[in-house]
């Protein structure tokens, strides 16, 4: 198992954001569906005011490259980003068009 820590922020307009999490609480199934077959065995999003964190479990063989190909290839993925991207905005430094960044480990208790 590899574990992946990300980051995105959301525009910080608090009718937005509502909008934004209700839309998590009823995931649409079909990206559930390629989540899942992409490699991804667990994902948790958590919000702090407008920023987001999202932990991925993955198995071993998991790639971010085959998952964003298969995701171009996909158009309810393609449909659900549009949509999501309304409410998103890119971290400070992200390059054009990066949504989530992965975060590096600084510190482990083990």
């Amino acid at each position: 198992m590899k574990r992946y820590c990300l980051a995105l922020d959301l525009i910080d307009d608090i009718r937005l954001i509502a909008e934004y999490e209700q839309y998590h609480q009823e995931v649409w199934p079909e990206i559930k569906k390629s989540i899942l077959d992409s490699g991804i065995t667990q994902m948790e999003i958590y919000r702090t005011g407008n920023r987001l964190f999202m932990i991925m479990e993955t198995e071993e063989n998991f790639s971010f490259e085959e998952k964003a190909h298969q995701d171009a290839a996909n158009l309810k993925v393609q449909e659900w980003e549009t949509l999501m991207w309304n409410y998103q905005q890119a971290l400070p430094g992200a390059k054009p068009g990066e949504k989530w960044i992965i975060m590096n480990r600084i510190f482990t208790l083990q």
